[in-house]
């Protein structure tokens, strides 16, 4: 069996999720803040879930910035790193029943594993997505992620974005995975529907009981309605069958037409010793004999 659409288009999104919820996670790009005035113009701090890094043009990266102002411990930070570490697993075990439910190696997939593995990913992308909206919501806010006063300005940074990416794809691979439910689905209905002749009826408002009408077809069915020999009497019979229609008489208005054609076996013996006589006559004729 060729693998279905949507388990093909799951199977590839919820991989480049993972790899980019992974990326987001560990890089330390969530938040830029530049604009020291103590400082040259080009340096740049990035901020992310684990680690600090400072950049400048004429130098490279040097990460492991101590944190002076507690970036660590603002609230958004500490959700954000219990929460993306939590999509990360659950994207995992996701991405493995989806490898069984699948099953590209054999001929029928099993849709209900697949299924099942679309509402994982779909709630691994709903962990990623929660941290970084929440991050982003208070990224200007310096109380609550804290940062030095203007003209130091914040922005967001790849991080950021990395995140967001990662969070949608996760949706829409889980939710094409979990459209593998619509065949599991179509084949219980119908295994239902089988056997549903064979179960008892359920009640229901339309079902209308009629009492009378069981006892009535099995009085008629078994001919009590009949009456029984006793009332009958001793003479009469019971006829079997079906009255077959009779013809009606044959009404004949002429007596010689009913002896036309008729001769007796001796005619030929004693047709010479008796004479044909007129029917008036006193003797007796041919008809009277």
């Amino acid at each position: 069996m060729r693998t279905p659409v949507v388990m093909t288009l799951g199977m590839v999104l919820a991989p480049c999720g993972l790899l980019l919820t992974l990326t987001s996670t560990l890089t330390p790009g969530w938040r830029l803040v530049k604009g020291f005035l103590d400082q040259p113009v080009d340096v740049v701090l990035y901020q992310g879930l684990w680690d600090m890094c400072r950049e400048q043009s004429s130098r490279e990266r040097q990460c492991g910035q101590p944190d002076e102002l507690g970036y660590f411990a603002a609230e958004p930070v500490k959700v954000a790193r219990g929460l993306m570490v939590t999509s990360l697993a659950v994207t995992a075990l996701g991405l493995l029943l989806a490898t069984l439910g699948v099953r590209c190696w054999q001929d029928e997939p099993h849709f209900a594993l697949a299924g099942l593995s679309g509402v994982v990913l779909f709630a691994a992308g709903l962990l990623s997505l929660i941290p970084v909206s929440w991050y982003n919501h208070f990224l200007a806010d310096r109380a609550v992620l804290p940062a030095q006063s203007s003209p130091v300005t914040v922005q967001v940074g790849y991080s950021l974005v990395l995140g967001y990416l990662g969070s949608c794809l996760l949706l829409l691979g889980g939710f094409s995975l979990a459209l593998s439910f619509a065949p599991w689905c179509a084949e219980r209905c119908r295994s239902c529907r089988k056997a549903s002749p064979n179960s008892a009826r359920r009640s229901s408002i339309s079902t209308v009981y009629v009492d009378w009408l069981t006892p009535a077809i099995k009085y008629y069915s078994d001919g009590q309605h009949r009456p029984g020999p006793a009332q009958l009497g001793p003479t009469s019979r019971r006829k079997a069958g079906f009255p077959m229609p009779r013809p009606p008489p044959k009404a004949y208005s002429n007596q010689v037409d009913v002896l036309d054609g008729e001769k007796s076996p001796n005619s030929h013996l004693d047709g010479s010793s008796r004479s044909t006589r007129p029917c008036g006559s006193a003797l007796p004729c041919d008809s009277d004999l």
